[in-house]
């Protein structure tokens, strides 16, 4: 592991974590059997974004590195690799907590130089996967927010978000306050084998409605949809019906794209599990990480025609997460363009 590399001991930028860098932790509970934790005290916590993102937003927070919601296709499985950590089992099972996240958040927004920008969190991996659970490293990270009225935006597919309602709800009374979770599709079988370590869809959207009926709003990101396993008409038209039913504000399709790290996950997966899908893979995804154009715009019509019909409207760029951006000239908008600017 490079720990050695990324301490205070190290030169440049390459420093992550304080010079008492890492400890190690195991738990012999069920929730937590078979994951290491390695505890960490970070150096900086808002991150910006790298210009050449397509990302709606110029900061981040993540307080936490790998993930066990174990998600097969999920894309940030490459940054483990940074540290010298497996990006298939070990994103899974070795999991970075930056335990002084919230203090660190807080005195970085009291800064003189932090000019009040809107700041998102889960766009790399879940910050209210499993280890929230046991570190409770959010709701400090949401004081911090409310208390400098900085306006932020929550991605997930934990339902441990509600454990923090009253924080969001005192915090979306100061500053701007977007929530979104990604339920992608409702087929239980796919779930079972492609997030295995998530709450149900169910679940899920569940919290959708507690959040709506507390006043919160919450977009549905449907990411993602996975060509082939949950692209059918019938499971686009289920999984629309179940948002549109949760009381979801929006809903915005994103189509399964495999950036390195994680296609090579995927693509092991896929041949253990579909094996005959694995040359069509090699088709749809011959000309890079994202899926063919057409196939984006097919599924992106064919989720708002279904919006539509049940009485949501399709997020627009940034809409999910209540982000202000300049609107380009409608002829100027690409289609699809909704599915590949989230995330």
């Amino acid at each position: 592991m490079r720990w050695d590399n990324l301490t205070e001991g190290a030169t440049g930028p390459a420093a992550l974590f304080g010079a008492d860098a890492v400890v190690t932790r195991t738990f012999d509970t069920p929730e937590f059997r078979g994951i290491t934790f390695h505890e960490v005290r970070a150096r900086s916590i808002v991150n910006r974004v790298p210009g050449a993102s397509r990302m709606p937003f110029e900061w981040t927070v993540n307080p936490y590195r790998g993930c066990s919601h174990a998600c097969v296709y999920c894309f940030a499985r490459k940054t483990h690799s940074y540290l010298d950590l497996d990006t298939g089992l070990g994103f899974d099972s070795q999991i970075v907590v930056k335990t002084n996240a919230p203090e660190l958040l807080r005195r970085e927004l009291g800064s003189p130089r932090w000019s009040g920008a809107h700041i998102a969190m889960g766009t790399n991996v879940d910050c209210y996967q499993r280890a929230e659970g046991r570190y409770r490293l959010m709701p400090g990270i949401i004081e911090a927010l409310r208390d400098h009225a900085t306006p932020f935006s929550i991605l997930t597919k934990g339902t441990l978000i509600l454990r923090d309602l009253p924080l969001l709800q005192e915090a979306a009374g100061l500053a701007e306050v977007g929530i979104s979770v990604s339920v992608g599709f409702t087929d239980t079988a796919l779930w079972r084998t492609v997030e295995p370590g998530t709450p149900s869809p169910a679940a899920r959207l569940g919290a959708v409605r507690t959040l709506t009926d507390a006043g919160i709003e919450c977009g549905v990101l449907m990411a993602p949809v996975i060509p082939f396993l949950g692209d059918r008409p019938e499971q686009l038209r289920a999984t629309v019906r179940a948002v549109a039913e949760s009381g979801a504000t929006s809903v915005t399709p994103l189509v399964l794209h495999l950036r390195p790290g994680a296609r090579e996950w995927f693509t092991a997966w896929l041949g253990e599990h579909h094996p005959h899908l694995v040359e069509r893979y090699e088709r749809m995804y011959a000309g890079g990480s994202y899926a063919p154009t057409w196939y984006q715009r097919q599924i992106t019509r064919q989720v708002h025609e279904l919006a539509a019909e049940f009485g949501i409207g399709p997020s627009r760029r940034g809409e999910a997460r209540r982000i202000v951006t300049p609107e380009r000239p409608a002829e100027e908008v690409p289609a699809g363009v909704t599915q590949l600017t989230l995330l």
